[in-house]
């Protein structure tokens, strides 16, 4: 349709013959959102620059291919439980679950096989003032071990000229445990700018962090206060600055793979704002969630070939995902991921972008 502000292509098919469908949401300009239905995937976003160029700021792949060849979570939705659980294992109402471990010890972004590895489908799409795609999916009771049959529903939406929504709700017909985030990986020199994020300014709204474990569980102690540490960004720093010197929490992330602990009001409240020097593009991350994992790329190993047949290595990206807490059903201090019948489950997070002059 001439002037429409969604398009709806085939981005790919998997083994079993179904299709994986693309869906792009137009906002003003040359600003757009790239959605697959393929692990409900921010698969491009495509961001003005201070000059007024645009280019795409997530990494991932421009082909099907890639996204099924090797599971790196590239714009994925993460489910049913993102981050780490220790030792795959929890205690519900009760009832010890043993989920399969792997990540070493434990149990990372679902499993095995998580939302990431599924095909989402089109529930709607909304051609109006702030064009939108929902997609749903239908976890069984005992799938990767987790009980409850969970229904999830999930809303990308242009909410603003430069703008993107993303909102998440699941239901349960048994108590279980939910944390699902959106696992984008940010360049915003842009994806096959080869630059590294190092360079970037990054804030981050939180004065405590979760300390990690070497296999990046959270340590048995309360929130660790960011004052006099290399994690302190609540005035913006390059990513870079610190993240070589000589901390035992550096070395244990292999650089920053930690959560930020946010306000616990659930109120949609700026939680980071990350800016690029030479593009001059700037990204403010919204959320109500408690929590926001800030990943430096650090195990992004040269070994993957992305957009424009980059290969991805160590800090190309930065990663700002919010969930709940780690290990959060094994620690009753943290905000809690327990989902019973008749509750419903809710994330909403909004990237917001904008430019300075380089």
């Amino acid at each position: 349709m001439a002037g429409s502000k969604i398009k709806k292509d085939v981005f790919g098919t998997l083994p079993d013959g179904r299709n994986v469908e693309r869906i792009v949401l137009h906002g003003e300009g040359g600003f757009e959102a790239r959605v697959i239905t393929y692990g409900a995937v921010l698969q491009a976003l495509i961001v003005p620059d201070s000059k007024g160029a645009y280019d795409d700021v997530v990494l991932g792949h421009d082909a099907f291919s890639g996204y099924l060849a090797e599971r790196k979570f590239f714009g994925a939705t993460v489910g049913r439980y993102a981050n780490r659980i220790a030792k795959g294992q929890f205690s519900l109402d009760g009832e010890t679950v043993q989920l399969p471990v792997n990540n070493g010890p434990n149990a990372l972004h679902g499993g095995l096989d998580g939302f990431d590895r599924k095909l989402w489908e089109i529930a709607s799409i909304d051609e109006g003032a702030e064009p939108a795609v929902t997609l749903t999916y239908v976890s069984p009771h005992g799938e990767e071990n987790y009980p409850g049959r969970l229904d999830v529903r999930l809303t990308y939406r242009v909410t603003g000229p430069a703008e993107l929504s993303l909102s998440m709700e699941a239901r349960t017909d048994r108590p279980t445990i939910v944390n699902l985030t959106n696992h984008s990986f940010f360049n915003l020199e842009g994806a096959t700018s080869g630059s590294p994020i190092l360079d970037h300014r990054l804030m981050v709204a939180a004065e405590h962090f979760l300390a990690i474990d070497p296999t990046a569980i959270p340590l048995p102690e309360p929130p660790r206060a960011v004052a006099g540490t290399p994690f302190d960004f609540r005035n913006a720093q390059a990513v870079g600055a610190r993240i070589r010197e000589n901390d035992q929490q550096l070395r244990n992330g292999k650089g920053y793979d930690h959560t930020y602990c946010l306000a616990r009001d659930g109120r949609l409240a700026l939680a980071a704002r990350l800016e690029a020097p030479r593009s001059g593009r700037v990204m403010e991350l919204l959320t109500d969630q408690p929590g926001l994992q800030v990943y430096s790329g650090n195990y992004l190993d040269g070994t993957i070939s992305g957009k424009g047949g980059k290969l991805y290595r160590q800090s190309d990206a930065m990663c700002l995902e919010p969930h709940i807490w780690p290990n959060s059903p094994n620690r009753p201090d943290f905000p809690s991921p327990r989902l019973a019948p008749g509750e419903v489950y809710r994330h909403h997070t909004v990237y917001r972008f904008a430019v300075k002059s380089p």
